[in-house]
């Protein structure tokens, strides 16, 4: 298809996004054909190990497209939004559970459902450029695509000081926050692939890899840690308001444009994935609950609408004053009951 170039060279499985002037945004039909591909590859002997990169230097993957989306949702139309969610985080879990060895190169922007198929592989390579954030808060959905996974398995608080504010990893941060593994510079990007599409033998990584710089949210860890401990969006935001420090109030700041049923949701779902042990199907399962009803519950379509379509920048959220009752999070995480999302074939 257009949007992706799939092949096989030597003994690996080769995906590559080739939309750059779209930032190589995730539409349905590629991630559908990710899937199929994966599909084959699983049994395929030829195929020692599968290498997904992008086109262009801005970014690898910025996400999901997002315009059907919110197309068939204003028309009342749930099922695509629904169904396109369901397939794609199958995908994910199937990705996170490879039998083979998954090596993604990350250049740029890897955001949103690029995270989905650029953070669940074995072998995950960042290198200077690398940018790797969940911004969904921002659009009124939760961190997902696996997403809450990486975030719950993130060391001290860090991953909900991630998953409500935003914010950007550079390489560092990722290696240190579990998005990636491996720092090699980019241009070690072609020969490393060369060896891995001659040899099949995954541990070129390895041998390629540098140390990384360090990432820049290293003087603010133990600030994250003491501000984003509290086990709810409330107390988070008390401790944030009572600190008077000017991380604090940047982060303040830039909560303040995010929904703020979608960071209690996605600090609940967090606590929830850390409590009982981070796994990768119970994250799917708990963002199902919440995309399944984003956009006829949540705040889904008037965050794309202030951001991509009439882009004024004002969203009206639900509970625009923070303040955001216990049942309305407990009705976006409620099970689904014969809707669960489930991984069969």
């Amino acid at each position: 298809m257009a949007d992706l170039n799939v092949r096989v060279e030597g003994r690996a499985g080769r995906i590559t996004l080739t939309r750059p002037r779209a930032l190589n945004a995730m539409t349905y039909d590629m991630c559908m054909a990710i899937d199929t591909i994966l599909h084959l590859w699983r049994e395929e002997e030829q195929v020692a190990l599968v290498v997904i990169n992008a086109e262009g230097d801005k970014a690898f993957c910025a996400g999901g497209d997002i315009a059907e989306l919110y197309d068939t949702g204003t028309k009342g139309d749930f099922a695509y939004g629904r169904n396109f969610w369901r397939d794609e985080y199958r995908m994910n879990a199937m990705l996170a559970d490879f039998p083979k060895p998954v090596v993604s190169l990350m250049q740029g922007f890897t955001m949103g459902g690029g995270v989905g198929i650029g953070c669940h592989g074995s072998h995950r390579i960042v290198d200077d450029s690398s940018r790797i954030a969940m911004p969904e808060c921002g659009i009124g959905l939760v961190p997902d695509v696996g997403g809450s996974y990486l975030l719950a398995r993130a060391p001290g608080h860090l991953g909900t000081y991630l998953g409500i504010t935003a914010a950007r990893m550079d390489a560092g941060d990722a290696i240190h926050a579990g998005f990636a593994d491996h720092y090699v510079p980019r241009d070690r990007w072609a020969d490393l692939t060369e060896l891995l599409e001659a040899s099949g033998d995954v541990s070129h990584v390895s041998r390629l890899a540098q140390s990384p710089p360090a990432g820049a949210m290293a003087p603010h860890l133990d600030a994250i840690d003491r501000l984003f401990k509290a086990p709810a969006l409330s107390g988070i935001l008390a401790d944030l308001r009572s600190d008077g420090s000017a991380f604090s109030q940047g982060a303040l700041k830039t909560m303040s444009r995010n929904s703020p049923l979608s960071m209690a949701c996605a600090v609940e779902t967090i606590q929830r994935l850390r409590r009982d042990g981070p796994a990768m199907r119970a994250a799917l399962d708990l963002e199902f609950r919440f995309t399944w009803r984003a956009m006829e519950h949540g705040d889904f379509l008037e965050g794309i609408r202030a951001a991509i379509i009439d882009k004024d920048r004002n969203p009206r959220w639900q509970f625009a004053d923070l303040d955001v009752p216990d049942s309305a999070v407990e009705r976006m995480l409620a099970p689904l009951g014969a809707d669960a999302l489930t991984f069969q074939d």
